[in-house]
């Protein structure tokens, strides 16, 4: 490493302990289940688990995270109640993270309460659901979760539900259907932020023009840099500023590398050939991608890929509406650099050396998400005294 890189790091781990991240998609919970149904005992993240999770604290520490919105999410293929129950599953599992690691973990369900985490040295751990299909087209169990500290939810997750159309699957309502209005509307009044990750570009436009309060995107990178569907388009990010939303870039390597887009689709085939998933992770699964990888050269991303999205976001929504939502545990592969979660200060060096100031830095990491949901409080405590809840069905 050259001195100045050194230096760069330096400085970038110097600015991590004054304004650590705030990242807006960890699938941990996820992970837990899939490996070992939740048995902590088994995946104690107190300690290195680098052979089997991307995450766990020694390594969110040495990666400066200050706060973490854990995705309780649950596979889109899970329906009715079966999805409401796996989400509750999830939410207890981040119940369990928070209990039995308390000097490093804190639940966090406000902007103050993010803050205060930050001054007291501990991780503020939120929870954000991850698609629709996990309260059963019902508002009340909207509102259930709210209650019990979901602080955001993705509208869908890779299928078209029946309110809302998925930026991976065929559409059917041309966005949002009046009821999906409704669940913006509802989100807005109880404080809950709408996640536009994951959308068509039909329903980010569609929920922008309904939502009076700041969406975000809690891991979604550029579509101008790398043309993949879960992508954000130029004029969507363009409306960023006048709603006052945050983008969070993502690490998917198949999202910010073009070249990485079809070797991903191919190694995803390969999986569903041998009769699993294609979003497995397990260990049978890394071993098919293995297999595949070493006669099938893989496209490597690294931080300066995903400095690349954050240069063109910034140039489109401005630095006040950009964040960082790397998706760890969600994903087979990772860039060069970024391999896990201690992995934030290299990206930060990448973008000191871009010529980001300290100032636009601290935005990024920090502030822009803590000032998302401060400003999505306010708009709710100003329309829940105006009105009570909605009780529209599909």
């Amino acid at each position: 490493m050259s001195a100045t890189a050194s230096e760069r790091l330096g400085e970038a781990l110097e600015l991590l302990a004054e304004h650590p991240v705030v990242d807006g998609h960890n699938d941990l919970p996820w992970a837990l289940r899939h490996q070992v149904r939740y048995d902590l005992d088994r995946r104690d993240i107190a300690a290195d688990q680098s052979a089997h999770l991307h995450t766990d604290i020694p390594r969110l520490r040495a990666g400066g995270v200050g706060a973490q919105f854990w995705s309780v999410y649950v596979r889109s293929d899970f329906a009715g109640d079966e999805a409401v129950s796996a989400t509750l599953e999830q939410m207890d599992a981040v119940g369990q993270l928070i209990a039995r690691y308390p000097h490093d973990l804190v639940r966090a369900l406000t902007a103050d309460d993010m803050e205060a985490a930050r001054a007291d040295g501990r991780i503020a751990s939120l929870m954000g659901a991850e698609g629709g299909h996990s309260i059963n087209n019902s508002l009340a169990t909207l509102r259930s979760l709210h209650r019990l500290g979901v602080r955001y939810m993705t509208l869908t997750h890779n299928d078209t539900i029946d309110w809302a159309d998925s930026a991976t699957d065929e559409p059917r309502h041309g966005g949002l259907s009046d009821f999906g209005r409704e669940v913006v509307r509802e989100m807005n009044r109880i404080g809950m932020l709408v996640d536009l990750s994951h959308v068509a570009a039909t329903t980010m436009r569609d929920a922008l023009a309904v939502s009076v309060a700041p969406v975000i995107f809690s891991h979604s990178s550029a579509l101008a840099v790398c043309d993949h569907p879960r992508n954000i388009p130029d004029d969507v990010l363009a409306q960023l500023p006048a709603n006052g939303g945050v983008a969070m870039v993502t690490f998917v390597p198949k999202f910010i590398l073009p070249s990485a887009v079809a070797w991903t689709a191919a190694a995803d085939e390969n999986l569903r050939a041998h009769g699993l998933h294609h979003l497995d992770t397990g260990a049978e699964a890394m071993a098919l991608h293995r297999a595949f990888e070493a006669q099938n050269p893989r496209p490597v991303a690294t931080a300066a890929t995903v400095a690349d999205h954050l240069d063109h976001m910034r140039e489109v929504a401005g630095v006040d509406h950009i964040g960082i939502g790397g998706d760890y545990d969600g994903t087979a592969f990772t860039p060069a650099g970024l391999d896990d979660v201690s992995g934030y200060p290299n990206l930060i060096a990448e973008l000191l050396t871009r010529g980001w100031s300290r100032a636009d830095l601290a935005k990024l990491t920090w502030s822009n998400a803590v000032r998302a949901l401060r400003d999505a409080e306010s708009v709710a405590a100003g329309l829940s005294a105006a009105r009570g809840p909605s009780n529209a069905v599909l």
